[in-house]
């Protein structure tokens, strides 16, 4: 079983380096099928507790080999804790500001706006529901061993309490900004969520991402949850796993 060492073999190279901001941290890495388009695409937003020791390359790996199945992947880079102005609002404001910027780029390289799904791991998958929450346009999402639950990463202290450094406080200091954040706590009524979770995952308890379907389901919600029994915190990510074919079948099947 494949481990984190994704996290430190070079990616494939990207097509198109954009920036949508003016910010060193606002930039994407654009990749293409080599067929025809118009191309469905996928936005991917890393993870790494939003923090800015890890960035976007090691992504590089499962948009490529999405890209190799044609999807066009957008894999965005935005502010995090430790760069200048990171953190809550500022972090998610990037991330909204690259999903809008996709309707700049999709005449230039062929993109179908129709078919768009974003996509997060860890981190990433608070980002990406969250987009979902605030962007009434986006109508499908997939997380991947999210942090979906902050309230619930508060009360665990994951990772050295990642989640007060990346919102600014304890819920009791900064309700408003859990309110704006936490997925668990967003209404997202227009989009289709899927949620795939590793049952060995040490980094991010799988009962975040079961609970969430749980609760979220009777509130008419669209969400599915899926348990992949082998896979712990970075199979999900690599497209060496046996995870992996989970991960791609349920994109391809979203974006069809």
């Amino acid at each position: 079983m494949p481990s984190d060492d994704i996290l430190t073999l070079p990616a494939p190279p990207a097509d198109a380096h954009l920036a949508y901001g003016t910010d060193p941290n606002q930039f994407g890495e654009l990749r293409l099928p080599k067929t025809k388009g118009p191309f469905p695409v996928l936005m991917n937003i890393h993870g790494g507790f939003w923090r800015a020791k890890y960035d976007l390359t090691h992504a590089g790996h499962l948009c490529a080999a999405l890209a190799a199945k044609g999807i066009a992947t957008w894999n965005v880079e935005y502010r995090r804790v430790g760069n200048k102005g990171g953190g809550w609002p500022a972090s998610f404001e990037d991330i909204r500001t690259a999903y809008r910027f996709l309707s700049q780029l999709a005449p230039k390289y062929g993109l179908d706006s129709a078919r768009t799904a974003a996509m997060g791991h860890s981190a990433g998958g608070q980002l990406a529901l969250c987009l979902a929450g605030h962007e009434p346009t986006l109508k499908r999402v997939v997380s991947l061993a999210g942090v979906v639950d902050l309230r619930q990463a508060w009360e665990l202290h994951l990772s050295d309490n990642a989640v007060a450094d990346f919102l600014g406080g304890a819920p009791q200091d900064v309700p408003e900004h859990y309110r704006e954040a936490d997925p668990m706590e967003l209404k997202i009524s227009q989009a289709t969520q899927w949620l795939i979770h590793g049952a060995a995952d040490d980094v991010v308890p799988p009962p975040f991402s079961r609970t969430y379907t749980e609760e979220k389901k009777p509130r008419g919600e669209d969400v599915h949850y899926l348990e992949v029994s082998t896979a712990g915190h970075f199979e999900l990510i690599d497209p060496r796993s046996t995870a992996w074919p989970k991960v791609e079948t349920t994109v391809l099947h979203l974006l069809a």
